[in-house]
């Protein structure tokens, strides 16, 4: 008999959709060429693009133009941080971001104050919700750009964009929101929301890694990370992925308001059976202000690492913060912003759902938990 799995790591990475894998594999058939050529092969490879370019454009209220091909989530983060920059000069610019921000968003900032930029780190809430009163004293002191993510790839609290937006608006500073964990889960119209940046990618929403994309409002000058032959209008240099790209349009198409809908509804069976069921727990994030996947629940007196371990070991795979922090023995930095401390920060499991995800599966997951923490506790 094949031991059950469950996979409860969509946060990190989902499953590809066969009819995302179908459609590739389609494009490696028919698409194949360089979409840079001139030729019958290569004309067919920039169609492939393009039609799921403008999947990406119509999927966000926007023009196709306006979007940009990248190899992912990080490289369009560090396009939009960067590329501005570099187009207004490093030293003296003035870059903003949240204290929870996915390190492709900090890590380029801080860079930048290393060649004279400024760089304000705004705090967040007990519910990882930025402090706007925080933000708009920043922004009086003069910013040029601010990245606020849509939605906490940990915590899954989601972000109030509109405002932020606003208040940028009012002080002349462009907003940038990395947008890859609510991309095909929430609402997400840069012109409605007033974001002039906006970073999206493929495999969370379960499409293939290696691609994503930067929506850059028209008009909004700034400057290319890659040099080389041009591509993505001068802003984004490299041979386009073409069956990538095509499974990424086909991975949005397939994205719905229902089954979004069936997520939350299964997130909440979930965080409420669990803090019923495990005293000494407690959810982590916004209650309300949520992403329909995200469960990130803390268990007093247990290691992460050791309670992530024992689930692994019943087919159960989970995480204790970001994978692009795995390996890293220490509390998670977004928890820490929120104010936890470091034991309840290291006693934190994220749980994050897909649309493979089944109410037989949480339950499965719920009773392997109990056993878990118990044993953790010593009362096995």
């Amino acid at each position: 008999m094949t031991p059950r799995k469950v996979y409860l790591d969509n946060a990190a990475t989902t499953q590809l959709d066969p009819r995302v894998a179908a459609a590739m594999s389609a494009a490696e058939q028919t698409a194949w060429g360089n979409a840079s050529s001139v030729h019958g092969a290569g004309t067919a490879a920039a169609r492939a693009v393009e039609r799921a370019r403008m999947e990406i454009a119509s999927r966000t209220g926007v023009s196709p133009d306006e979007i940009i091909f990248t190899s992912g989530g990080t490289e369009s983060n560090n396009l939009a941080i960067l590329g501005l920059a570099f187009a207004r000069k490093p030293a003296g610019f003035r870059v903003a971001f949240s204290a929870v921000e996915h390190p492709s968003v900090s890590e380029p900032a801080r860079w930048l104050g290393r060649l004279g930029a400024k760089v304000v780190r705004i705090p967040v809430d007990a519910r990882g919700l930025i402090k706007l009163p925080a933000l708009e004293n920043a922004l009086k002191a003069g910013l040029d750009l601010v990245s606020v993510m849509h939605a906490n790839n940990e915590v899954g609290t989601v972000q109030p964009v509109v405002e932020i937006a606003s208040l940028c608006r009012r002080h002349g500073a462009v907003f940038h929101t990395d947008a890859c964990q609510s991309f095909g889960k929430l609402p997400l119209e840069p012109a409605k929301i007033g974001a002039g940046l906006v970073s999206v990618n493929a495999h969370k929403i379960h499409g293939p890694k290696g691609v994503g994309a930067l929506y850059a409002r028209k008009g909004l000058k700034f400057d290319a990370i890659y040099r080389g032959g041009g591509q993505e209008g001068g802003l984004r240099s490299g041979t386009l992925n073409a069956p990538g790209i095509a499974g990424f349009g086909a991975a949005a198409s397939l994205c719905s308001a229902e089954e979004c809908a069936r997520m939350t509804l299964l997130r909440d069976f979930f965080a409420a059976s669990v803090l019923c069921a495990i005293p000494g727990s407690a959810l982590n994030g916004d209650a309300r202000f949520r992403l329909c996947n995200n469960v990130n629940i803390s268990f007093e007196g247990v290691s992460s690492g050791s309670l992530l371990l024992k689930l692994s070991a019943k087919g159960i795979y989970v995480s204790s913060g970001s994978a692009c922090a795995a390996g890293k023995n220490r509390p998670s930095p977004v928890l820490l912003a929120m104010g936890l401390g470091r034991e309840r920060a290291s006693s934190s499991l994220r749980f994050s759902l897909s649309r493979y995800t089944e109410k037989r599966d949480l339950t499965f997951v719920l009773k392997e938990l109990s056993k878990g923490v118990s044993a953790e506790r010593g009362n096995a």
